[in-house]
Formats: structure tokens, sequence, C-alpha cells
């Protein structure tokens, strides 16, 4: 992807240290993040407690939507793969 594409993504202020990398939604390219980087960053920089962090992050950033550039947030906990029964 182009440097001259990247600058188009909508980056999330303060959360620079869990930034993984880009990705592509439909043609708009998106900043991809770490959840749990978010968390943890939120935690040691804020002084937040576990629910605290989890539930600014829901309400507040993940619930929030700002266009087709809109940061994805991965939550690499969930495990990969379909089920078995599909």
């Amino acid at each position: 992807m182009p440097s001259e594409a990247l600058a188009s993504a909508l980056v999330a202020d303060g959360f620079e240290e869990a930034l993984i990398g880009f990705g592509t939604r439909f043609v708009s390219p998106i900043a991809v993040y770490d959840l749990a980087k978010c968390i943890n960053i939120l935690v040691e920089r804020d002084g937040m407690s576990d629910d605290e962090a989890i539930e600014y992050m829901d309400y507040n950033v993940l619930g929030a939507y700002m266009g087709e550039s809109t940061p994805v947030f991965l939550d690499l906990d969930i495990p990969h793969g379909l089920p078995d029964d599909q």
C-alpha cells in the first residue's frame, strides 16, 4: 500500500504503541490495532482499572464510527479458525 494511501487512514490518538498494521476496507486504508494493547495503555497511562479500560474502549472507541476509514481493533485473544462443525 503506497504511503500516500496510508496517510488517509484514520489513527487512534494515544494508541500508537498498539498499532499493528494497516488493512483495506473496500478501497480505503484502515489502521489496525491490538485491542489488548489499547486496554493495557489505558491501564498503565491513565491509571484505569481493567474494567474501566474495557468499558472506556467499548463506549468511546469501539462504538465510534468515523466513516469508511474508521480503525479496526483486533481481539487477538479470540481463537482463530472455524468451529469444528462448520
